[in-house]
């Protein structure tokens, strides 16, 4: 049995969607949470300096004694995950490849779509590792960055967010579509706007769960799981630790424990 906890950063809030399901998958282990809110959104941010803050990140989870790091952030997994795979000494689990593994599952000879943000598009992450599996698969992939203020602002089911959905997703006309991978944490939440916009015979494909499957996996494989006791959760971020205790609960579905501030620049 390891006793260790699990490490889990984010450019923010979102990558509590996969601490839940982490809860559902691995009810025993102790998670060791980082969301990097002061330096939040990474989907603008260049390519060497997500990489950059991908390490630093790592860096006070593994200082937090984790046994494994679960880049929940897509473009942080876009970008910099198998930098911090080839670097740590830990194992590394991101969203992409669980997320392609899922709109795989969900695929039926129709089109697949990816809303994501503007870096995550922009890295090619998703389209590389799906023409990989299947090289005639056409996707088509959208570039969503309001989505995630709406999310951080809690307006989920609003008229003006149904009104961006619509306005977003109009480059997923003509259809037919089997599946639309929400490619960011922050997604999710909008699933009942998004289920209501694109149809319900559209598939919305949350990497969360076959993130936290895969992480469970590989605890397993390497003797790392832990066999029981009572998890102790802890939550870490490097700005505004109110808004992440009263935003939390809109992601994980229960109460925030307290948050503390971390000084994130100097690892």
């Amino acid at each position: 049995m390891n006793d260790r906890p699990l490490g889990v950063f984010d450019s923010g809030l979102g990558g509590l969607s996969v601490v839940r399901a982490l809860w559902h998958h691995l009810p025993s282990e102790s998670i060791v949470y980082f969301g990097d809110t002061g330096r939040f959104p990474y989907g603008t941010r260049s390519p060497e300096v997500i990489r950059r803050f991908s390490r630093q990140n790592a860096a006070f989870l593994l200082e937090r004694q984790c046994k494994a790091v679960v880049v929940a952030c897509n473009t942080a997994s876009a970008h910099a995950l198998r930098d911090l795979q080839e670097h740590l000494s830990v194992p590394v689990v991101g969203v992409v490849e669980p997320g392609v593994e899922a709109a795989l599952a969900a695929h039926h000879g129709g089109r697949l779509g990816l809303l994501a943000t503007s870096g995550t598009v922009a890295s090619g992450a998703y389209e590389n590792a799906l023409k990989a599996r299947r090289p005639d698969l056409d996707l088509v992939s959208i570039a969503a960055p309001l989505f995630v203020a709406l999310v951080e602002e809690g307006w989920t089911n609003t008229p003006a967010t149904e009104l961006i959905a619509r306005e977003y997703t109009k480059g997923f006309a003509p259809g037919p579509f089997d599946a639309v991978i929400l490619g960011c944490t922050h997604f999710p939440l909008l699933r009942p706007v998004l289920s209501k916009v694109l149809g319900s015979g559209v598939s919305l494909v949350d990497a969360a769960e076959a993130t936290a499957a895969k992480v469970a996996t590989v605890l397993r494989e390497t003797r790392l799981e832990r066999a029981g006791g009572t998890p102790r959760h802890e939550y870490y971020v490097s700005d505004g630790p109110e808004k992440f205790e009263t935003l939390g609960p809109l992601f994980l579905g229960t109460h925030v424990e307290e948050a503390r501030v971390v000084h994130i620049e100097n690892y």
